[in-house]
């Protein structure tokens, strides 16, 4: 029985603190985005997104990991452009798709898109735009900076976080 309660604490704090959790993941005004759009939904299209993603998202986090603020992250994503488009160029020639690119750093079209329970709206947002082919996949994107999809992006290509409570629900379940 003590057990029982203990588990049953235990999960109701972990749903109230997942509750307030997916209320904070807001992204701020001041922010930059980066979003990669695979040419089709084809599984090979979309493993060649993943594969760009993976190559230019080590690259920029070695890029902003220092920056101070929003402008300071603009003028580097600015300065490196070039060199951005030479490794996506290049990744591309390793894996013989001929589909064509575009990078674009600027003000960029986002559809609405709804993820853990956070609606996040449509509009314009300052990002960099990875295009592949003719653009009409699926897509993937996360917040360059503040660098909330960078956090981890020099330690693996599968981050896996987890709440501490959780870690203690599955170690008693």
């Amino acid at each position: 029985m003590k057990n029982f309660i203990i588990i049953l604490g235990i999960l109701i704090t972990y749903l109230i603190i997942g509750n307030t959790s997916v209320e904070a993941v807001k992204i701020p005004n001041e922010a930059i985005r980066f979003r990669v759009i695979a040419n089709s939904d084809s599984n090979y299209d979309q493993n060649i997104k993943i594969k760009v993603k993976n190559e230019i998202e080590k690259e920029l986090f070695k890029l902003l990991k220092e920056s101070k603020g929003i402008s300071e992250a603009r003028k580097i994503i600015n300065d490196n452009l070039n060199n951005i488009e030479k490794k996506v160029n290049d990744l591309l020639i390793k894996e013989k798709y001929t589909l064509g690119y575009k990078v674009n750093f600027g003000y960029n079209y986002f559809p609405e898109k709804e993820f853990n329970g956070v609606t996040y709206e449509e509009g314009m947002y300052e990002s960099l735009l990875i295009t592949l082919g003719e653009g009409k996949g699926e897509n993937w994107w996360c917040v360059l900076f503040p660098p909330l999809c960078l956090l981890e992006a020099e330690e693996s290509d599968k981050v896996e976080y987890k709440f501490f409570v959780q870690e203690l629900i599955e170690k008693y379940l």
